[in-house]
């Protein structure tokens, strides 16, 4: 099964949203899934080394996400949100995390059994 998750929300918005879609990717990815992940919007400061953990959340979502791409999760990021969004505007993504755009997000939707967004 192929599963695309699609993540638009800040990493840490003071929620546990993107923290749960990473945990459910690896879940998917320990059943056998094929999982992509496909930022957006604020989401992609979790691809930006300059986001770090904040004291008083306990879990490393930038960790999860590199540990994610160790394991074969093939993750990219809008382009065109890497200059609007974010508090990192303009930031590069770090390696394992390929720049991309709207048409390849097409592809994956087509491609993809199931599409979740968060």
């Amino acid at each position: 099964m192929k599963v695309l998750l699609v993540l638009n929300r800040q990493p840490y918005d003071g929620t546990d949203v993107t923290w749960n879609a990473l945990r459910l990717a690896g879940k998917l990815l320990e059943k056998g899934a094929e999982v992509r992940i496909f930022l957006m919007n604020d989401a992609v400061d979790l691809a930006r080394e300059e986001t770090v953990k904040p004291e008083s959340y306990d879990h490393d979502l930038v960790k999860m996400l590199k540990d994610l791409i160790e394991k074969g999760v093939t993750v990219k990021a809008c382009g065109s949100c890497m200059a609007r969004c974010g508090i990192h505007k303009n930031k590069p993504y770090f390696e394992g995390v390929e720049k991309s755009n709207m048409n390849q997000l097409v592809e994956w939707i087509f491609e993809s059994d199931r599409v979740l967004t968060f």
